[in-house]
């Protein structure tokens, strides 16, 4: 376990692993399997998050 918290700001749908490969159970010719490759959305594959954005009330 890390003793300190991160500085970076990890995305909390896909905790950091922004790109996979999943596989589909088939499999080519060869004998390999079929993989389809998928990113994050919130993220797009940075696996960082921005920090959202905060409403202040100015004036009265």
């Amino acid at each position: 376990m890390p003793q300190h918290a991160p500085t970076a700001r990890i995305c909390r749908d896909c905790d950091g692993f922004a790109s996979v490969a999943i596989t589909t159970g088939t499999r080519h010719r060869d004998g390999s399997r079929v993989t389809v490759r998928v990113t994050c959305p919130t993220c797009q594959g940075t696996g960082h998050a921005t920090p959202a954005a905060r409403l202040v009330r100015v004036g009265r």
